[in-house]
């Protein structure tokens, strides 16, 4: 790992960047890149050689490295198709698609969104995916450490004495992507993806787009709409970032979110402790809890297939998933039965390697400090993050640390944040936007759901009343995909009045069940880690925490 030194030589090359520029704070330009070349290649589609899929259809596209430089230095934009198969007069353009991180893949997404709705719907569409600048498929992949998030990391806990190791850790990792990536860093912001995706109608040569966005996804959405209205045919967001509150207040209303996902998981597990035997009442299941990742501090579990041990914070990364999907509640009460009532490791090990080992390298994680970190302004001071975050550990300890470390590299960004704060939302231009939420969403809280329909003129909200997945559309809820389905078919809108156009039930908590694992045979633990897919019900979609 680089000498902080690194960081320091980049912060001092690049301090006049000021990170998010301030047209792109402010929204200058707003649909005035179309009096300039914006400098992006063609498409060339070839055959993505998919099996599941023989008619999907891959691309590389040319992009600037700079908008305000559309000449300078190219990147490339991986993107994927699945053409319009309906008569000609009856298709309605391409609709781009991204799930969220900031920085996850948008691969996956055609053939499995196009086949959630109905055929004679899907069929006018031509679905997008494209991987965002920086990352996966894209060209260059941006790797800063590829071992940052190596098993056994530091216990995420305050009391454990390990905060000198976190903050060398965090420094670390932003002294090293400073040091390869100077060049790129500061164009990786949501804005800079925005442009990627004019870049990419411009290239489809069309006058306008669709787009459904989760997530992160939300913003990248408004973002859009806001620099290119006049480019909008309809817009789908989908578990919506706030567009106003900066990424570190989010971070906060994110913990306590998780705290009651956190309980509702306890009471439930505490209804059926006639399945796990963890005590009949909540806050025996949550000592169930802290009493294994105590035991993981002693004793960590071997993680394979996965490489190293799973200690305390591995721990922890297992479970907090949990408050994005409910459907894993079975496995992870599951896991703390069977070690505290028969000191089984195997259940944990197995969910593990499913929500939490790490891939091969740090993934996305560049995209989403790229991201985050610049586009307002963090606290720099170690003092005020620990003031700050011991108020809200106080009283919501599950997740707290865990979220504070996750974006400590935000503290030594070499590019200091955006200090006039996120591009401002107004929606002037855009057509009316659909948009979805559910109330008890840990990742994207429903505060930012009205935020956005407050800031967006004539759209309309969907609120999904107790329900909590994160992106809420294709779990199989009929009111809520139905919805999507008409607005995608005609552009017909929920006609309710007020802040909220539609109401839907939530789905049912998942039936409390034992889930056995195999048996431990050698070839099953020699067998490479069981990683979920998007469509895998246990999946979390769009978020990286």
């Amino acid at each position: 790992m680089r000498k902080a030194i690194a960081l320091l030589a980049a912060v001092a090359a690049v301090a006049a960047l000021g990170g998010t520029s301030a047209s792109a704070a402010s929204g200058a330009g707003s649909d005035g890149a179309d009096l300039v070349d914006a400098g992006q290649g063609k498409l060339v589609w070839n055959s993505c050689n998919d099996t599941a899929t023989p008619t999907l259809q891959c691309a590389m596209l040319d992009v600037p490295v700079d908008y305000a430089d559309p000449r300078g230095r190219k990147i490339k934009i991986k993107l994927n198709r699945l053409p319009a198969t309906a008569p000609k007069d009856k298709q309605q353009g391409p609709i781009l698609l991204n799930p969220g991180g900031p920085g996850d893949s948008g691969l996956w997404m055609p053939a499995y969104i196009s086949g959630q709705i109905p055929a004679d719907v899907a069929s006018t569409y031509d679905w997008i995916g494209f991987d965002p600048r920086g990352t996966n498929g894209s060209d260059p992949h941006v790797v800063c450490d590829a071992h940052y998030f190596d098993a056994e990391r530091p216990d995420y806990q305050l009391s454990q004495g390990t905060s000198k190791a976190w903050l060398k850790k965090a420094a670390g990792y932003a002294a090293d992507c400073a040091a390869d990536w100077s060049w790129l860093l500061p164009h990786m912001t949501t804005v800079d993806n925005a442009r990627d995706m004019d870049s990419i109608r411009r290239a489809l040569d069309v006058p306008k787009i669709n787009f459904y966005g989760g997530s992160w996804g939300t913003s990248l959405g408004s973002t859009y709409g806001q620099l290119f209205p006049s480019h909008v045919r309809r817009m789908v967001l989908d578990s919506i970032v706030g567009p106003t509150i900066s990424w570190y207040d989010h971070n906060i209303l994110q913990d306590k979110e998780h705290q009651r996902r956190f309980d509702a998981f306890a009471a439930w597990t505490a209804k059926a402790d006639s399945v796990y035997h963890l005590g009949a009442d909540a806050e025996a299941v949550k000592k169930a809890y802290y009493q294994v990742e105590e035991a993981l501090r002693k004793d960590p579990a071997d993680a394979a297939p996965a490489p190293g041990k799973i200690g305390p914070a591995e721990f922890e990364d297992t479970f907090y998933g949990g408050g994005y999907n409910f459907l894993r509640w079975p496995r992870m009460a599951t896991v703390l039965s069977a070690y505290l009532t028969q000191h089984d490791t195997r259940p944990l090990t197995i969910a593990y390697n499913k929500y939490a080992a790490p891939g091969a390298d740090d993934g996305t994680f560049p995209a989403y400090n790229a991201a985050q970190c610049t586009e307002n302004a963090w606290p720099r001071d170690w003092e005020s993050w620990k003031k700050d975050q011991a108020k809200v550990n106080a009283v919501a300890p599950f997740y707290t640390y865990n979220n504070m470390w996750y974006n400590a590299a935000c503290m030594f960004w070499p590019y200091q944040g955006n200090p006039a704060g996120r591009l401002k939302i107004t929606g002037k231009g855009l057509p009316p936007v659909l948009l979805f939420q559910a109330t008890e969403d840990a990742a994207t809280p429903y505060e930012g759901g009205l935020a956005m329909h407050d800031a967006l003129p004539g759209s309309k909200l969907v609120v999904q009343n107790g329900g909590s997945f994160h992106e809420i559309l294709f779990h199989g809820d009929t009111c809520l995909d139905d919805t999507f389905t008409a607005y995608l078919r005609d552009g017909s809108l929920p006609q309710g009045k007020g802040r909220i156009a539609k109401t839907c039930a939530p789905e049912a908590d998942p039936t409390p069940v034992y889930v056995t694992p195999p048996p431990a045979t050698a070839k099953a633990l020699a067998a490479a880690p069981e990683r979920l897919t998007p469509g895998d019900p246990e999946a979390v979609r769009g978020v990286l925490r």
